[in-house]
């Protein structure tokens, strides 16, 4: 069987690729960054390296790649021939690739014969299947000829895969934990991947991802950041830290549990083991890189302001997720644009202007909340 998967980095090579490898896929990785691409296809496999005590290499075999800027018409070739299409590249990039997504559904026509197909949106976002299936729609002539044998699932991701350099541009490290789960009830195809879980409904899970692990690791990065920490383990070290991230995920868990029916003791085992997997040693990961863009993380349908609507509306007070709101207005990297982008707007209206257009928020309660923590951290950051 054959697989396209667009976005060849780290994620792409050491997450979704192992397990569409390990189902027994030939993988064309699809991405614009010309050394991998070149690499992948010269070498046509990679290794994997598992970030723990036992550093267990797993070698991953029949894959290549293709330039999807200087390559578009192989792309909507692979596209056509294939069993199943997965991204893991990154949200605001989904609308970039989606006409060639669209041509090369189309041309899958071609192939009267060709069972029905899957593209699955492998992304740190809410509904991302669903986005870039509107997205697609946008180029296609005739959705209705595709509709029968087009799926576009929704997804929920989960494996650190922290920012790494290594003199094979292949070589990947990634924690041993993944957690890929995808909702069945968007499936076109009868295709069900091993070390994947199917479920009906989605939304539990991508909450409880998003509002604990998501939200827990840039709690993480924040406070660590404000504490001058470089590393997320190195944070971790710091018990005030340690404290900001179990308080947060008691606010998000109390959500999780009153919403979802989740058993509070299963939950609390889930909890633990996520503040284990940040306190990995052998996954030294940047705090910059969980703590860029920060403007994406304040939005209304994000991992801070999302669990703090909701835990208002049921009387429950997030103060620990104002606390790390505050800290994130606070944040300051010269080298992230949002960061940036930010703190120019800072510089220019006033705070509570700014929460509103950053947050979505319009209840003046919540935004003089915001603007307390706001003021209650500047002069750690400064």
């Amino acid at each position: 069987m054959k697989a396209v998967h667009f976005g060849a980095g780290n994620i792409g090579r050491g997450f979704i690729g192992e397990i569409l490898a390990a189902n027994n896929f030939e993988i064309t990785f699809i991405d614009v960054n010309e050394t991998i691409i070149d690499a992948l296809k010269a070498r046509q496999g990679y290794t994997i390296e598992l970030a723990d005590e036992t550093q267990e290499q797993i070698h991953i075999e029949h894959v290549t790649g293709l330039n999807n800027a200087k390559e578009p018409e192989a792309v909507i070739q692979a596209i056509a021939e294939a069993d199943i299409l997965t991204t893991a590249i990154g949200p605001n990039i989904l609308p970039h690739i989606a006409e060639l997504i669209a041509k090369g559904l189309e041309a899958r026509q071609q192939y009267p014969d060709k069972p029905a197909i899957d593209v699955i949106a492998c992304e740190n976002m809410i509904g991302g299947s669903t986005f870039l299936k509107s997205e697609v729609q946008k180029y296609v002539a005739d959705w209705s000829a595709l509709e029968a044998t087009v799926g576009f699932p929704d997804a929920a991701v989960d494996r650190i895969v922290p920012l790494q350099h290594h003199d094979d541009p292949l070589f990947v490290q990634v924690e041993p934990f993944c957690e890929w789960v995808i909702q069945e009830t968007g499936m076109k195809s009868s295709i069900h991947l091993q070390g994947v879980h199917y479920v009906a409904d989605l939304e539990p899970y991508i909450e409880r991802k998003l509002f604990s692990v998501n939200t827990g690791h840039a709690t993480v990065a924040y406070t660590g950041a404000l504490q001058g920490y470089q590393t997320i383990d190195e944070a971790m070290q710091d018990h005030l830290v340690v404290i900001q991230l179990k308080s947060v995920l008691e606010e998000t868990g109390r959500l999780l549990i009153e919403k979802w029916a989740f058993d509070p003791e299963e939950h609390e085992r889930y909890i633990e083991k996520i503040i284990q997997r940040f306190k990995n040693k052998h996954i030294s990961d940047a705090i910059t890189r969980v703590a860029r863009t920060p403007v994406r993380k304040l939005g209304t349908e994000e991992r801070f302001i999302r669990p703090v609507l909701e835990l208002e509306k049921r009387n429950m007070q997030p103060d620990h997720l104002y606390e790390t709101i505050g800290m994130i207005f606070n944040y300051k990297d010269p080298e992230d644009e949002q960061s940036q982008q930010l703190q120019a707007l800072l510089d220019e209206k006033s705070l509570p202007e700014v929460i509103a257009e950053i947050t979505g928020l319009q209840d003046e309660d919540m935004i003089e909340t915001i603007r307390q923590n706001i003021e209650k951290y500047a002069y750690v950051a400064a």
